[in-house]
């Protein structure tokens, strides 16, 4: 399918979408501010119709949503019978469809599922690929467009991160959260809304933002993703993903005695961690790229402890990153992170700490900017 958004000017266009229009840096602040859109073509639509789509959804997922009310947001994980993550997806419901909003790359691999699960229930699933796309922005930002609404209520999914779900819990031992000021919703737009807005961007009449922009802000607010932030082996507590996908107290579903057992009897094995990386270098760590314990200048290479999950520069913050380590990595510690310019020293910030799980009310602490702790 050919994006529509290439023949903006400036646009840098991949198979995931539209990177960029100029300056990321320029980009996020638009975004930011609610003056640009974000087309997320590296997101997609699957639509789940049928009188039992409620009830079937909530007995096969993480979230409560047997009472889910029209125009409601919230967010779904699968998980396999260990608790590790499998699919995850956003979710709003009009009244007649609840409509998912999911990573591309996992879009077929969640709708296969679901089709296998139907047994006798009346749901019917599809991928809306051909029907619709999905823009993203501030809530004030997505005004300016028209959401699909066949049902008479505007698709619109509002990120409830970082705010605690109801049923949910916090891990993240700090006050306020850095995602607590973001604003982030997402539109399910016709194709042709989508050919209007894309005009209207050649012509100057609306500002976008790339992918680039999106993930940066997404990063800065240690807001967790599927595609990025998931590997086989990924519990929710250790992304803190208990916050908006996880209820506590809702009845049976798959991987839940694994989820009930780690928050209330145990500690998950590892645990996100915000880095911020040494920006005298111009080169940003990769998937994937090796975190080491010890500093740039020691003799020896240090000890493998985890992988970053996701990097960015951000109009702020300078380069920095979300990353998995072993739950028993000091807090305290100077980590460094592999890239193809070699180690670059990262100061972490813990985002799960050591003790989550059995020990899950953790004081709060009050947090620092990077600008801000080092004057």
């Amino acid at each position: 399918m050919t994006d529509p958004f290439a023949a903006v000017p400036g646009a840098v266009v991949d198979d995931a979408g539209l990177q960029h229009v100029g300056s990321p840096l320029v980009e996020q602040r638009r975004l930011a501010a609610g003056a640009a859109l974000a087309p997320r073509r590296d997101r997609a639509v699957i639509a789940v119709p049928g009188e039992d789509r409620l009830t079937w959804l909530d007995s096969l997922s993480s979230q409560a949503l047997a009472r889910l009310a029209p125009g409601v947001s919230t967010e779904l994980l699968i998980l396999d019978p260990q608790g590790h993550v499998e699919h995850a997806a956003s979710v709003v419901d009009d009244g007649e469809t609840t409509w998912l909003i999911a990573d591309r790359a996992d879009v077929e691999g969640l709708f296969g599922w679901l089709r296998k699960m139907r047994f006798r229930l009346r749901v019917d699933p599809r991928i809306a690929d051909d029907e619709y796309a999905v823009v993203g922005g501030t809530a004030a930002a997505l005004e300016r467009i028209s959401p699909a609404s066949p049902s008479g209520v505007p698709l619109v999914w509002r990120d409830p991160w970082p705010s605690v779900a109801p049923g949910g819990h916090a891990y993240a031992p700090v006050d306020p959260h850095p995602g607590a000021d973001r604003d982030w919703a997402e539109a399910i737009v016709t194709r042709e809304e989508e050919l209007r807005i894309a005009d209207a961007a050649t012509r100057g009449e609306l500002e976008l933002a790339g992918i680039a922009a999106a993930e940066a802000l997404r990063v800065a607010a240690w807001r967790p993703r599927w595609s990025t932030d998931v590997d086989e082996r990924a519990l929710p507590h250790e992304l803190d993903w208990l916050r908006t996908a996880v209820h506590l107290e809702k009845g049976c579903y798959r991987g839940q005695e694994t989820i009930a057992k780690v928050h209330n009897l145990g500690h998950p094995p590892r645990r996100i961690v915000a880095l911020q990386l040494d920006g005298s270098g111009s080169v940003l760590p990769e998937h994937g790229a090796a975190v080491r314990l010890g500093s740039v200048n020691s003799a020896e290479v240090g000890t493998e402890v985890g992988t970053v999950t996701s990097a960015a520069l951000h109009y702020e913050e300078g380069p920095i990153a979300l990353a998995v380590v072993r739950r028993t990595t000091p807090v305290d510690a100077p980590l460094t992170v592999d890239t193809a310019d070699g180690p670059v020293a990262a100061a972490q910030e813990t985002v799960v700490p050591p003790d989550a799980g059995a020990t899950a009310n953790v004081p709060r602490i009050t947090r620092l900017s990077r600008r801000a702790a080092a004057q």
